[in-house]
């Protein structure tokens, strides 16, 4: 064989595999490209409502001034994204208490069929022709620096970006949107601690395009450290660390859990090696049965344990992170006790749950407790005449240098220890302790079919773990 025979035999995989690539890239756009009607019908109500809150607005203070800002602003919006966000921005002279107040009553104005709600002061949310509507009141500012809440800082990201963003990157953030909300990594909420859509469009624009930023991705060595305008004053331990061109001292992707950014990765590394339009697609897996789920137990020859309890009347952001908390109070609490956790998940609906895998649910009568070095006399000696005449121990004895007794052992099953008030010594979220307290079941082994009502997507994804 020539040596062009071989070199074209070596690059004709890669030639198909290109192909391949923008074969499913155009099938894709085909579909989440928001069509003319479409946006001529979120243009409308964009328009209608930012006239309606800006008049509102300036019949209030008349320097206020109002910014639709976010993915319908910067048109990288998804063919079916229903969100328009409009901010009302009040000049600095305005206090704290006087925006508040005007914010809620242009919100009113605008959305008279709105409801309030509170992220770091209140604003109206509502629906207008299917649209989901949030009217947000911020101050308007010189400097994102000078920021007084977070949301002063949304319209120095729109202006930014509108000025970075062409028509070809807009489509790549649309893409990579997609990709994302396709391998379950995108939104910053804190249940999901993805990818932000704002982390997105500058991931995007700093790689120059969606395959462009797949093909890093794959190569990322984390922590991967970017800064778009070279202006960061702050180091961060986050796996992914963007720092915001419009402030010096943020990281866009601090939510970006180090989970996510691996899977990131990963799915990365698989369309580039394998394209196909599925990645592109939120995979929900079929409802776990309560034959299927039995037999998952019995195969792992593992225990699972759950609390189960009324979940807190709490917003997401706010449940989740309390939800975490338990799982990693609860988690510790077994390990310590010798109980090995395997893998342990927590679910939320109208109930919540906490369940724990265990490769040892039951543990001997005895347990070893090893004592200071005899050497260390005012300690060993303590600690010797504690157990000496304590006819429930064995020992004290001498290993390596050290006394040993073996006590016995507090709870000898998981069970008991989860029933026990000594559930509340470990570090619970401060609502999942209330709604504890009030009560809760713990479920053992094939109990946990118990679940399935409720959460039977939830254990399905459990119990076929995906990257």
């Amino acid at each position: 064989m020539s040596k062009e025979d071989t070199e074209c035999g070596e690059h004709e995989p890669t030639r198909m595999n290109a192909d391949d690539i923008e074969s499913v890239i155009a099938e894709v756009y085909d579909h989440i490209e928001p069509d003319t009607a479409e946006r001529a019908n979120l243009r409308n109500v964009a328009t209608r409502l930012s006239s309606r809150a800006e008049s509102a607005a300036r019949e209030r203070c008349p320097d206020a001034d109002v910014l639709q800002v976010g993915s319908t602003a910067r048109d990288t919006w998804i063919s079916g994204d229903r969100d328009i966000d409009i901010f009302v921005r009040f000049p600095p002279t305005v206090d704290r208490e006087a925006l508040e107040q005007y914010g809620l009553e242009v919100g009113h104005e605008t959305l008279p069929d709105g409801h309030e709600e509170y992220a770091e002061h209140p604003y109206v949310k509502g629906t207008v022709e299917g649209f989901d509507i949030d009217v947000v009141p911020c101050f308007r500012l010189e400097s994102a620096t000078e920021i007084r809440s977070a949301v002063d800082r949304t319209p120095f990201h729109t202006q930014y970006l509108e000025q970075r963003l062409d028509d070809e990157l807009a489509a790549d953030v649309r893409l990579t949107k997609q990709f994302l909300k396709g391998i379950g990594a995108y939104g910053s909420d804190l249940r999901t601690r993805g990818f932000s859509g704002y982390l997105t469009e500058l991931l995007v624009c700093e790689y120059g395009g969606f395959r462009p930023l797949l093909e890093a991705a794959a190569d990322w060595q984390p922590p991967v450290e970017l800064d778009p305008e070279d202006h960061g004053r702050e180091t961060f331990a986050d796996p992914l660390v963007v720092i915001d061109p419009t402030d010096p001292e943020r990281n866009v992707a601090a939510v970006c859990s180090a989970e996510n950014v691996a899977r990131f990765q990963h799915y990365a590394r698989e369309f580039l090696e394998e394209p196909r339009v599925e990645l592109f697609e939120p995979d929900e897996p079929e409802p776990l049965t309560k034959a299927e789920l039995c037999s998952h137990v019995e195969r792992r020859a593992t225990t699972p344990v759950v609390i189960q309890f009324a979940a807190p009347d709490l917003v997401e952001d706010q449940l989740y992170p309390q939800l975490q908390k338990s799982l990693d109070g609860i988690t510790s609490g077994l390990n310590d006790r010798g109980f090995d956790v395997l893998r342990a998940t927590a679910m939320a609906g109208e109930t919540a749950a906490i369940l724990v895998e265990l490769a040892a649910s039951e543990r001997p009568a005895v347990e070893r407790h090893e004592g200071p070095p005899v050497h260390v006399r005012t300690h060993a000696e303590g600690f010797y005449e504690t157990y000496a005449d304590d006819p429930e121990t064995y020992g004290p004895f001498i290993e390596d240098g050290r006394y040993v007794t073996e006590r016995p052992r507090e709870f000898t099953t998981a069970r008991e220890f989860l029933e026990s008030d000594r559930l509340f010594d470990v570090g619970l979220g401060a609502h999942v302790e209330t709604a504890l307290e009030d009560e809760y079941t713990v479920l053992v082994g094939e109990e946990i079919t118990a679940l399935l009502d409720a959460f039977e997507t939830a254990l399905s994804r459990y119990f076929d773990p995906r990257p």
